[in-house]
């Protein structure tokens, strides 16, 4: 039995994303910690430079050794661009997986699929496997996993979110709501409402909650938020269209924000 990597599968992105799943891991497990300092240690003479860089957030310059994080933007994007950066490195590293994606694609194409798998690095450097079973062995595939996974990895909610649907196994739905402005305040309608700014749900769930779905204010989850108290009760997915769903309500108040979780109790259709 040969132990050479298997070549990329007719699946080519999800075999290329596990191989960049494991090569980050692997980078992960062999540092002192995850703080800034420690997540370089393993970059032999690679420098860090933070310095202004107008609308990029990061780039790694493999012919001068250097990996650049722009200085003004907020500490956890740093932090994330840091870990995608040092995903490129790696991935420049991996002859073999390298060489599989240039057989695979090209062009803007192969630009594309690099980019996504550095977010897949990024992710499994951050969160890695037993910070995640940990908080899904703790609190159930819940809200406040949600709140407590991108508190511990110091990442968005949004990075959580990703992160943890795909490692959930349950039927879940994933969303992070907040208050957000609707329309014009003079306008009737107008005003602020609780809406989602960011879903996904767990493998398998073929629901979907879009962006901007609004949350009713005898929600769970809106009652969370303005009462500030975790709460989990059966309520229902409030669907764009009107359409309401039963599922088991974890709702989770984080600042300005609150983490949900939408136990689905039976499979269905797509939304229409």
């Amino acid at each position: 039995m040969s132990d050479a990597p298997p070549t990329l599968t007719p699946d080519t992105l999800s075999g290329a994303k596990a191989r960049m799943r494991d090569l980050a891991a692997g980078y992960g497990a062999a540092l002192p910690g995850l703080d800034t300092h420690s997540l370089m240690a393993g970059l032999d003479g690679v420098q860090l430079t933070f310095m202004p860089m107008g609308d990029r957030d990061g780039a790694y310059d493999p012919e001068h050794q250097v990996i650049l994080i722009n200085s003004k933007v907020r500490p956890e994007r740093q932090r994330f661009t840091l870990a995608h950066e040092i995903s490129h490195a790696l991935l420049l590293g991996d002859d073999d997986l390298l060489s599989d994606l240039h057989d695979e694609f090209e062009g803007d194409r192969l630009e594309q699929v690099i980019e996504t798998l550095c977010n897949v690095g990024a992710a499994a450097l951050l969160m890695p496997r037993p910070l995640i079973e940990e908080m899904l062995s703790r609190f159930g595939p819940t809200g406040r996993a949600l709140g407590e996974l991108a508190r511990r990895a110091d990442v968005s909610a949004s990075t959580a979110l990703y992160t943890l649907a795909e490692h959930t196994t349950a039927p879940v739905l994933y969303a992070v709501c907040a208050v957000t402005r609707q329309g014009d305040d003079d306008e009737e309608g107008g005003g602020k409402a609780l809406t989602v700014r960011v879903s996904s749900a767990t493998p398998g769930v073929k629901y979907s909650l879009r962006v901007g779905t609004p949350i009713p204010d005898d929600h769970p989850a809106a009652v969370a938020l303005d009462t500030r108290l975790p709460i989990a009760a059966d309520s229902f997915i409030p669907f764009r269209s009107g359409r309401k769903m039963p599922a088991h309500v974890d709702a989770f108040p984080d600042r300005h924000r609150v983490m949900v979780s939408f136990g689905l109790r039976e499979k269905g259709r797509d939304e229409a």
